[in-house]
């Protein structure tokens, strides 16, 4: 029981539940109150990363026979195949690496986070898990943005619009961003 006792008091070992002892009990609950926000947020994030890169609903055909996506041509007769006429192109192989890398940076920042709740002193806490949510706020941007450049005005067929995996995107795009944010303002407090 000492040892445990003098390992507690040790001040290389001050963790998250420590802190947060020392707080009084409404700031308590306010400050897990975010960080579980955050920690919900930020799986909503990747899951929607995964859905939206995976998914073949880029673009959808107004008149319902398809869709495509970064990886396959869906078609109501045909079903998904492998033939998409830009599927050469540059563009999209960036689009679907960087869609890759952002996944990447999400995964690696929600883990980072995880870590250095329960680990980091106070101070540094949530720096790396923020940088590297903002880099994978930036493989979404560049991601989607090449994407819409080259593909958002696809005429090859019949009048499309946007779809939901496009979609997807833009809102992990917005929610990479503020959880970035809000990852390097915790490591102030």
């Amino acid at each position: 029981m000492s040892g445990l006792a003098s390992w507690s008091k040790d001040p290389l070992d001050f963790t998250l539940f420590e802190e947060l002892s020392s707080l009084p009990s409404h700031q308590k609950a306010k400050m897990l109150v975010l960080l579980a926000s955050i920690f919900v947020v930020h799986i909503a994030t990747v899951i929607m990363l995964f859905v939206s890169t995976i998914a073949n609903v880029w673009m959808v055909f107004n008149n319902g026979t398809g869709s495509v996506g970064l990886w396959k041509n869906c078609t109501s007769t045909a079903g998904c195949t492998d033939s998409l006429s830009y599927g050469g192109e540059d563009a999209l192989k960036a689009v679907q690496a960087f869609m890759i890398l952002s996944i990447i940076f999400s995964v690696i920042s929600l883990v980072v986070f995880v870590f250095q709740l329960f680990t980091m002193e106070k101070g540094n806490r949530f720096f790396l898990s923020g940088a590297t949510m903002l880099l994978c706020w930036l493989c979404i941007l560049v991601g989607a943005s090449i994407y819409t450049h080259h593909y958002a005005d696809y005429a090859d067929g019949p009048q499309s619009h946007q779809g939901y995996s496009f979609i997807l995107t833009w809102i992990c795009f917005c929610f990479s961003f503020i959880i970035g944010i809000l990852y390097l303002v915790l490591r102030k407090k």
